[in-house]
């Protein structure tokens, strides 16, 4: 091989390297898109109203972690311990729809033995899923009035 094919193969596998590395989606992080809906469901004949948040993922995931906390919990130090954590080492059977607090098969409590906590009206949370390499993550809140709002008019 003469210098000018050795010089033309390296251009080429150059050019094939940002060719790969800018316009296809290889070494991209792969996105879940999520959708989140909060609706207020009431328990028996007299019982108290409950939102009920439901999760929708763009397919079906065989998801590896979910978590969700307080928007706000982040940016404290140390950071809050999430408000509802499970985890898997092997992966969730597929999954395209659950709601909060709902145990998934194949996923267990980070910490044994924890309960989701109850979500308050009026706070953004963020939920965050994995599936392997795949991640996504949204915001979203129950409605109603924040808590440190006043009614008044």
């Amino acid at each position: 091989m003469n210098a000018k094919n050795a010089l033309l193969t390296a251009v080429f596998l150059v050019l094939a390297a940002v060719y790969v590395i800018y316009f296809t989606d290889w070494f991209r992080p792969q996105i879940i898109e999520i959708s989140s809906t909060s609706r207020p469901v009431q328990f028996g004949r007299r019982g108290v109203a409950h939102n009920l948040v439901a999760f929708n993922l763009a397919g079906s995931y065989n998801l590896t972690d979910v978590e969700v906390f307080p928007l706000a919990a982040p940016k404290t130090n140390p950071p809050a311990p999430p408000l509802w954590h499970l985890t898997s080492d092997a992966g969730s059977q597929p999954v395209a729809r659950f709601f909060y607090g709902q145990p998934l098969r194949g996923m267990k409590p980070a910490v044994e033995g924890a309960r989701p906590k109850p979500l308050q009206t009026g706070v953004i949370y963020r939920i965050v899923v994995r599936a392997g390499w795949a991640r996504g993550q949204n915001d979203f809140d129950i409605g109603g009035v924040p808590a440190n709002v006043s009614k008044n008019q």
